[in-house]
Parts: C-alpha cells; sequence; structure tokens
C-alpha cells in the first residue's frame, strides 16, 4: 500500500464512525437534547486530549484554535444533532452530503485550489448517490431542520478548509491541535447548552455508555484521524470521503435495526463509493511542452504556517506542493 493510500484508508474511518451517530443518538441518547449531546461530544474528548498532549496553545494559536473549534466543533456539533432531531436521518444525511461543494467553493477562495470539473462531477455525484441511499418517499421536510443541516455543513467546511491553510504549530502534534479544537468548541456549547437546555437530564447507564462512544471512539480518535488527513491532502480529496458516513449509517441500519437496503439503495451506495474513490485520485500530471512538472518530493511531510512565514500551511509530499 502506497504511503497515500495508507493516510486515505485511516482517515476514511472518521466518516466511517460518523455514520454511527445517528444510530447511537436515537438509539442511546436521551431526546431532544442536541446541545447537551453537542457538548458531552466534544469537551470530555477535548480534556482528555490536553491531559495526554499536555500542551496549550500560545500566540496567535489561542485564537486560531478559538475559531477552529467554534466552526468544526462549536457550531457544527449543535447544528448537526438538531438536524438529525428534526429531520428524518436521510434527509439529514442528504443535506449534509452538500459539504463537499462547500468546500470546493471555500478552497478557490482560500487556498486558491482551483475547482475541477472532476471534482464539480464527483461532489454532484455523491451528493446524488447518497440521496438514493437514504431518501425514502413521503419523507418529510422541516424547515428549521434543513436550514441546520445546510449551515452545519457550511460550517464544518469552512473549518476543513482553514484548518488545511493554517496547519499547526512547528512542534506541536495533530493530537495536541485536535485537543484544543475539541475543547474550544466545547466551551463554546457550554453556556449556550444550559442556557437552551437547563440543567442536564438524569442519565442511565445505557444513556452514559452512548456519550462515551461519542466522545472517545466518535470523536477523540475520529477528529485526530480527520485532521490528520487534511494535513496530508487536498482539503477537497478529505471531504469527498464524507459520503461514507452515510453508507455506513445505512448498512448499520441494516444491520442493527432491520431497515431494508433495495436496488436503489445499493445503486446509491455503488455511485457513492465510487464517487468517494474518484475523488481520491491525483491529478494526471502535465504532458508535452511547456508543461511544469510536479515539485519534489521532501522527507518532510509537513511544514508549518510558521516555518514558511506564511499564513498557509503547506504539504510537501511525494505529490508535491499542494496550499
Amino acid at each position: 500500500m502506497s504511503r497515500k493510500a495508507a493516510v486515505v484508508a485511516l482517515t476514511a474511518l472518521a466518516p466511517i464512525s460518523w455514520g454511527s451517530t445517528y444510530f447511537v443518538t436515537t438509539e442511546f441518547l436521551p431526546p431532544d437534547r442536541p446541545l447537551f449531546t453537542g457538548l458531552m461530544r466534544a469537551l470530555p474528548a477535548g480534556l482528555l486530549l490536553l491531559a495526554l498532549t499536555r500542551k496549550l496553545p500560545r500566540g496567535a494559536w489561542w485564537w486560531k484554535s478559538a475559531v477552529l473549534g467554534a466552526l468544526n466543533i462549536g457550531a457544527f456539533f449543535p447544528l448537526l444533532f438538531l438536524a438529525a432531531y428534526r429531520l428524518p436521518g436521510g434527509i439529514a444525511a442528504v443535506v449534509g452530503s452538500v459539504g463537499p461543494l462547500f468546500v470546493v467553493g471555500l478552497a478557490a477562495l482560500l487556498l486558491g485550489e482551483k475547482p475541477t470539473v472532476k471534482t464539480l462531477l464527483t461532489a454532484v455525484a455523491a451528493a446524488f448517490g447518497v440521496s438514493l441511499v437514504v431518501l425514502k418517499a413521503g419523507a418529510a421536510f422541516d424547515a428549521v431542520g434543513v436550514l441546520a443541516g445546510l449551515l452545519s455543513a457550511l460550517s464544518m467546511s469552512a473549518g476543513v478548509v482553514l484548518t488545511k491553510r493554517w496547519g499547526r504549530p512547528e512542534g506541536v502534534g495533530a493530537l495536541a491541535l485536535t485537543g484544543w479544537q475539541l475543547t474550544a468548541g466545547g466551551l463554546v456549547i457550554l453556556p449556550i447548552a444550559f442556557l437552551v437546555e437547563g440543567a442536564p437530564p438524569a442519565l442511565t447507564g445505557t444513556h452514559l455508555a452512548g456519550y462515551a462512544y461519542l466522545a472517545f471512539g466518535n470523536t477523540a480518535i475520529s477528529y485526530f484521524l480527520w485532521f490528520r488527513g487534511i494535513e496530508r491532502l487536498g482539503a477537497s480529496s478529505v471531504t469527498l470521503l464524507g459520503p461514507l458516513s452515510p453508507i455506513a449509517a445505512a448498512i448499520i441500519g441494516w444491520a442493527a435495526l432491520g431497515q431494508a437496503l433495495g436496488p436503489v439503495q445499493l445503486l446509491g451506495m455503488a455511485i457513492a463509493f465510487g464517487a468517494t474513490l474518484v475523488g481520491q485520485t491525483a491529478p494526471r500530471t502535465p504532458k508535452g511542452p511547456g508543461a511544469k512538472a510536479p515539485a519534489p518530493a521532501s522527507t518532510e511531510p509537513f511544514s508549518s504556517a510558521e516555518r514558511n512565514g506564511q499564513e498557509v500551511s503547506m504539504d510537501l509530499d511525494i505529490s508535491g506542493v499542494r496550499r
């Protein structure tokens, strides 16, 4: 397995894990508590990673961590769970599947990644495949839920692009950066959860088990793999792994809840999975007179924004320099 294939495979574990979120939310957690659920998913995981890494932000990274934490966690989690509570899981997944299109646009603005026809078609195909997997006839649309789903996708997309743009400080690992963001995001949610939803609900052993899984397996480990993948892959490439989440959710629904998977759903899975694979293929090397050769490989996989003196982090990988 090539180095890039290994990074893609590990990064893909994150959206696969997130595919279990709807199942855990509906089967193991107290109902109608999206803010508290977002808080319990983020803050314990962030504090654990801070304790393990024993590193705090310095200088500009205090506000950068706050911004990234607010986008990737603080806004994304409550909006995601609000959409999950107000919409059928299928519609919530379809609304969230527009995320790759948001990333393509934001990457063009902030990273200078010019969108290609292949990238746009791949993102549209992925969203179409997801819709075949999860949409069912007669599904009800809730305006607040749809808006929350769109805003959650936009928030996460902006966080993905800024994570790629800013990189991470010299000498700080992806685990510490993940802890900063989860802690910052959890602290954003904390006062809002208590103001809007009041005191925490009475928790049973089942609830605690569900929250423990969301906080540590579904969040701490998964977000570490996700942010690590963003560093080493293009923003558009990483976000096109997102369709694996609703595919995993559909498989879990079939295996654990007895939900049927018909020919249309299987076709949608094939389309979405195919789009995910296409999204990870490297662009063709230019050929012919005047074509520029790829930048030489570097033994260092990552250059921080501080080291290169810019606000943009760069991957120095076998596929060349990407902004």
